[in-house]
């Protein structure tokens, strides 16, 4: 399957180098003679930590390129854009970023044979015009908000959407989900679905025992975890309502908290005015290798989520062992298909979440069955299927 690209560059624009956007180009560099990665980056995220108006709005370079255990043949580089976190200021990124990442390519002398871009927006303009330009197959994927939201907020939006996807030799989205969304649109051009996936050597069985030690966790306690960064489209709140529910149930159960973002200080409050201080564990942001083992300390896993495309850490819990627990949004019911894996609730429905963490509680889970279960999300799978992509449209 990869005799066709074994001699190929390819440049791959993105707006972050970690997790979903790392993961599979990793395991796709053997099969390439280079990969060329360019990252939007926004400067005002280095002074936004200093003003309240962009504090946790945008990140900084740190925060979105891991170079940890980069392969020799792939070459990160952070392209700096100068953006307001506005509707217009969002709208005029496109033309931006491909105004740097054109000004990258020449002054690297970067010669590439294939682009993919993460994102319909802002990363996919910028491949659509440099296929307009200069030719070349261009991929695009969309993962989530670029193609259930942007596109239908107002006519703008649509016709930039629009324009990138037709311009696309070939569309990855990773849910039925999506694709619906891209069905609704006036777009031409071929659409393979393939899911996010999750690193099989870090996201695997561990003991319970020893990583609640290791992360001073309580032995006594049923945990309940999530993570994530806190958004009102994550639901937190949710949870925190539903929790109430669950403790007048059972007095053991921990909620542990891992992420961070903008809405912390409310959901604290909300957890206090609830009087449910001691059942909350907020753990902050966390190393993406130091997950697993607040996966595996836990019992379950649940993700609130208002809206998804196809949330990577449902895929790390599975590859855990941990049942899920989570809302039918997205491509979340195309995964969780059945009992054996997870419980599925409708969103933004508190009774109905604690209900399904309840018998989540209860359940006797056959672990290794979710594992033989998660094994075709490892990452290597998924890979092999967007290497096959790459041959249809150099074909």
């Amino acid at each position: 399957m990869t005799d066709g690209i074994k001699d190929k560059n390819l440049f791959v624009i993105c707006h972050s180098y970690n997790y979903f956007q790392k993961d599979p180009f990793d395991l796709i560099a053997p099969h390439v003679a280079s990969i060329y990665v360019s990252v939007r980056t926004n400067p005002f995220a280095e002074i936004g930590k200093h003003l309240p108006i962009l504090r946790n709005e945008i990140f900084s370079s740190v925060d979105k390129i891991d170079r940890t255990n980069t392969p020799e043949n792939t070459h990160v580089y952070s392209t700096p854009i100068w953006y307001l976190p506005t509707d217009r200021g969002y709208k005029n990124l496109g033309q931006k970023q491909y105004n740097r990442v054109t000004s990258l390519i020449q002054k690297k002398e970067i010669i590439y044979d294939l682009i993919h871009c993460h994102f319909v927006w802002s990363a996919g303009y910028a491949g659509a015009r440099l296929k307009e330009e200069f030719g070349g197959p261009f991929v695009v994927t969309a993962h989530g908000y670029d193609i259930y939201s942007l596109p239908f907020m107002d006519d703008e939006w649509r016709e930039k959407i629009e324009y990138v996807l037709n311009t696309a030799d070939h569309i990855i989205t990773v849910s039925q989900s999506n694709l619906a969304c891209i069905n609704r649109l006036n777009v031409s051009t071929p659409v393979s679905v393939i899911p996010n996936g999750f690193r099989s050597d870090i996201f695997y069985p561990r003991d319970a025992v020893s990583c609640r030690t290791l992360l001073n966790l309580p032995h006594d306690r049923k945990i309940v975890l999530t993570v994530g960064y806190f958004d009102p489209i994550k639901g937190h709140t949710y949870l925190i309502e539903a929790a109430r529910e669950i403790i007048s149930k059972r007095k053991d159960v921990l909620f542990v908290i891992v992420g961070l973002g903008k809405l912390q200080t409310t959901l604290e409050d909300q957890i206090r005015s609830l009087g449910l201080e001691d059942h909350f564990l907020f753990a902050g942001g966390k190393p993406h290798s130091e997950i697993p083992l607040w996966m595996n300390a836990s019992d379950i896993f649940v993700l609130p989520s208002l809206n998804e495309g196809n949330p990577t850490v449902m895929f790390e819990a599975l590859g855990c062992g941990l049942p899920f627990v989570g809302t039918r949004v997205g491509g979340v019911p195309e995964i969780i298909t059945s009992e054996t894996c997870g419980l599925l609730v409708e969103p933004a429905d508190p009774k109905g979440l604690a209900e399904k963490i309840l018998l989540a509680l209860e359940k006797e889970w056959d672990r290794e069955a979710i594992l033989a279960y998660a094994d075709q999300f490892a990452w290597e799978s998924i890979a092999e299927r967007i290497i096959g992509v790459y041959n249809q449209v150099l074909e």
